[in-house]
């Protein structure tokens, strides 16, 4: 029997979680330091699941299966095709540097003070919500993919609520206010999806007497499962309903501001870079799979959605004061981006949208962390209460300049191969929609650019001068992610090689090709 890599990823990070809760109260420094060792530790086997991954083999690979709940046929299945290793890879690499940039958010409120916040309970939820978003990009089972869905919202719920930002605009009452309306709000909308998911479950079972992935595909590839035409698609809104909350999908999305708003700029890169790509990978893996009729059924209102979230959230994002909250309108914006290259069933989508899952993961971690840093410094999430802020802090600046462009897609930056084939694949097949999609680019340099003229650019404010520069942690979070960025951008066969074969066969699920360019290219 070989290592179960696959249970190995997701356990280490749940036993660190453990191992940092059991930590004395007095012993903070000594919790940070075992949190950021087991995130190591499970980077370093997600590395290993990456190498021993063959894009070219089997499409669900180091594959575990046991038996679970018998009686009802749920059963502990995993399995990993290359967009799940993408997504797996993404989450074990970023939450090191959310620890590195959370370094200090749940210190104590004061000195001296009965006023505490349990150090180690912060930093045993982010292992605990890393260790749940990594099973449900492995699981082949239905039901335990539902399961751990639902189960990580119980402690993004208290990173939201109880270590919410400092920096608020609202006095220390209010704020407080705020920061549980911000956890209740996400925790009820998410419910909600995951309720009406549940259901969409039990009647899957009812219909295909199976939870597996596997048995499911190699019934209806032998005709055995016929599902009636309204059943396939009430199963498929019931799922897509949950994953569309997840995501954000425009009009579902109104949980997300407030909760990166009021949540610390770490978990706020935990929500929209981790947490919210289950949503996505959700529908390429059992949308499409399980329900291919259904999906092309639902195509032209999802492309519609999805591209007012583009334009919708890039036009709020042009109108904010709060920086946070502008990040948070982008993210609905590209999410939009992502959901466009799903459903414009095209490889060039698909592909797309993949590679944005993970580049916007990581430009976001980069924005969002830098912009975290100069919040801690000047107390304040305002873009007015900022200007001039290059002079002083200009290694700041640059660092959050680079997130910004990549935010925007600037060519040589990761996140512009993945908007560019989302774009190609989209105008492929729906040309109308591809060339009104293209407002979202221009939105982004908007919003994006003047982000940065106010807050870096023109003359210090007094309440500025005394803002530092990146220190050697707050460097050692940013510079890798931006070398990444880099990397990525100039290179990026390396994604590309292993999510085309998994987009293939998704292609495959719901019976669709490439369209045919209306002119051939020539051969000589």
């Amino acid at each position: 029997m070989s290592f179960p890599l696959l249970t190995a990823t997701a356990v280490l990070p749940a036993v660190g979680a453990i191992a940092t809760a059991a930590v004395p109260a007095k012993q903070r420094t000594a919790a940070k330091w075992l949190a950021l060792l087991f995130s190591l530790a499970t980077l370093v086997v997600a590395a290993v699941v990456a190498v021993r991954f063959d894009p070219d083999g089997d499409r669900y690979q180091l594959t575990e299966s046991h038996a679970w709940i018998k009686d009802f046929g749920v059963r502990y299945e995993l399995g990993v095709d290359g967009i799940g290793v993408a997504l797996i890879a993404l989450t074990a690499l970023l939450i090191p540097f959310v620890i590195l940039a959370g370094w200090n958010d749940a210190d104590p409120l004061e000195t001296g003070s009965r006023r505490w916040r349990p150090t180690q309970g912060f930093f045993a939820l982010i292992l605990l919500v890393e260790a749940m978003v990594i099973i449900s990009f492995e699981a082949t089972d239905v039901f335990l993919f539902y399961i751990f869905f639902e189960a990580m919202l119980i402690p993004m719920y208290f990173l939201i609520g109880g270590f919410g930002d400092r920096a608020g605009p609202h006095g220390e009452k209010e704020a407080a206010t705020q920061r549980s309306y911000a956890a209740v709000k996400f925790l009820l909308y998410n419910l909600v999806g995951g309720l009406i998911m549940l259901a969409a479950v039990i009647g899957l079972y009812v219909v295909a007497g199976s939870f597996s992935l596997s048995e499911i595909a190699a019934a209806r590839a032998s005709g055995s499962l016929d599902m009636a035409t309204n059943t396939e698609r009430l199963l498929f809104l019931g799922f897509f309903f949950a994953f569309a909350v997840k995501a954000p999908l425009w009009p579902l999305h109104t949980w997300l501001p407030n909760a990166m708003g009021e949540a610390t700029a770490p978990v706020a890169v935990l929500i929209t870079a981790v947490v919210d790509k289950v949503g996505t990978f959700a529908m390429l893996r059992f949308c499409l799979q399980l329900f291919p009729e259904a999906s092309k059924w639902a195509t032209p209102v999802i492309l519609v959605l999805a591209l007012i979230s583009i334009v919708y959230g890039a036009l709020l994002a042009v109108g904010q004061r709060d920086i946070k909250r502008l990040v948070a309108y982008a993210s609905i914006s590209h999410f939009g981006f992502i959901i466009l290259g799903i459903f414009a069933m095209t490889s060039q989508g698909q592909s797309g949208a993949t590679l944005y899952m993970v580049n916007h993961g990581i430009s976001t971690a980069a924005l969002m962390l830098v912009a975290g840093f100069l919040i801690s410094r000047r107390g304040s999430r305002l873009i007015a209460d900022y200007g001039g802020v290059q002079k002083v802090a200009p290694v700041l600046a640059g660092t959050f300049l680079i997130g910004g462009l990549a935010t925007l897609s600037l060519p040589g930056l990761a996140p512009f191969v993945s908007e560019f084939l989302v774009l190609v694949g989209t105008f492929s097949r729906y040309p109308v929609i591809g060339i009104i999609a293209t407002i979202g680019i221009v939105l982004a340099a908007l919003y994006t650019l003047v982000l940065y003229q106010r807050t870096m650019t023109g003359p210090v404010k007094p309440s500025n001068e005394g803002i530092a520069d990146l220190k050697a942690r707050e460097l050692t979070v940013v510079v890798p992610l931006i070398a990444v960025l880099i990397f990525l951008g100039v290179y990026p066969k390396p994604l590309t090689e292993l999510v085309n074969p998994a987009v293939k066969h998704t292609m495959s699920d719901v019976h669709k090709k490439d369209p045919k360019p209306e002119v051939e290219a020539a051969h000589k």
